[in-house]
């Protein structure tokens, strides 16, 4: 039951080649940083990353995207990372572009054993239509478009058919977790990390405090151990190290 790693670099030490990945965080709030740097040393490539965003710059997924680590990502907003749009343009990334709402559903359904759920988000879209590039050509056109998405009505409404995620790993940060690999995440931190931590068969957490089982009390507890396989304690730099994408201040 003590799933704690000894440290960040041995817990990704088996992540392969080619492996899928859920991460969670949304912009830099409650990414694995840590965790996302060790892999980073670790050297794994061709990585297909399922996540709200792909850090930016110099951070987060950011770091695996500039060394060119990743080959592909399902996500729903990339705004803030020069570099993912200037790979995605030159046909060097595959992104599929997920409305938001959703991708946090496929990403839970996945954890809760759901293949599949019908929602109105997209319906009279390209999402639902299909002819999203998924990836380009060197030259310009496009390689790889989605596909069409089984459509039908519910209550007079049509619904498009979402397939739900799974991943071989999966990369959260919490605030708090004990030995067993219940985890509590803090305030807007917690954003796609509980839903990132279900989709994946092998769930790694890297937490800000360890405590002891039985210190958090069940009712705090927002997820299971049951999800988690692996723990890495953070050291109090490493706990305090936390960005922000934009700083805005009053006058």
């Amino acid at each position: 039951m003590n799933k704690v790693s000894s440290n960040a670099d041995e817990a990704v030490a088996d992540i392969a080649d080619d492996a899928s990945l859920a991460v969670g965080g949304f912009g830099l709030s409650g990414i694995p940083e840590v965790v996302i740097r060790a892999l980073h040393e670790q050297g794994a490539t061709g990585l297909q990353v399922v996540s709200n965003n792909c850090g930016v710059d110099g951070r987060g997924l950011g770091v695996l995207l500039a060394a060119g680590r990743i080959a592909r990502v399902t996500g729903s907003y990339v705004g803030e990372n020069k570099e993912f749009a200037r790979q995605y343009l030159s046909g060097e990334l595959e992104v599929e572009l997920v409305p938001q709402g959703t991708l946090a559903e496929r990403l839970r359904a996945g954890g809760a054993g759901i293949p599949a759920f019908y929602t109105p988000a997209g319906v009279g879209t390209q999402v639902a239509n299909g002819g999203l590039p998924w990836r380009y050509a060197a030259d310009g056109s496009v390689a790889v478009a989605s596909p069409p998405k089984e459509t039908r009505d519910f209550h007079g409404r049509p619904h498009i058919l979402e397939h739900a995620i799974t991943t071989d790993f999966a990369l959260v940060r919490a605030w708090r977790g004990d030995r067993h690999g219940n985890l509590v995440f803090r305030r807007a931190a917690a954003n796609f990390n509980p839903l990132a931590a279900m989709a994946g068969r092998i769930t790694i957490a890297e937490v800000e405090e360890l405590v002891e089982p039985g210190e958090l009390s069940p009712d705090t507890v927002h997820l299971p151990g049951v999800f988690v396989q692996r723990i890495v304690e953070l050291t109090p730099a490493q706990a305090a190290d936390k960005q922000i994408e934009k700083r805005t201040v009053r006058a």
